[in-house]
């Protein structure tokens, strides 16, 4: 069974970089059929995706967050990381990663998601 597990810091200085990693475990050999997605959800909002990568590095990026996001893998080791620049508190969400078999969806595994706040 395909896990994935959400790491980083959950509290963040306005101006800094956020930057979360996500695990793969299980069912390793399967996931390079699938994108490697983030998904975000601000307190009050619906769920917003962020972006994605697939397995031979190729990304895309939603345009409201483009110039702020880059998203890496690392496959030797099944992980995949956001880095989130320039975060204000509007930034405050629980972020989950996601594997999928298209761009914005459907997704079939998903982290617990992890709540990052930007806070001074």
């Amino acid at each position: 069974q395909v896990q994935l597990q959400e790491s980083g810091p959950g509290l963040v200085k306005p101006s800094q970089t956020l930057s979360l990693t996500c695990t793969v475990s299980g069912g390793s050999i399967t996931t390079s059929y699938y994108l490697w997605s983030w998904i975000r959800q601000p307190p009050g909002k619906g769920l917003e995706w962020m972006g994605v990568i697939a397995y031979d590095g190729n990304t895309d990026y939603s345009p409201s967050l483009k110039s702020r996001t880059s998203i890496s893998r690392d496959t030797s080791k099944y992980q995949f990381s956001l880095q989130l620049s320039s975060v204000t508190p509007e930034d405050t969400a629980v972020y989950y990663c996601v594997l999928g078999t298209g761009v914005g969806g459907p997704y079939d595994y998903w982290g617990q998601g992890t709540q990052v706040t930007v806070s001074s």
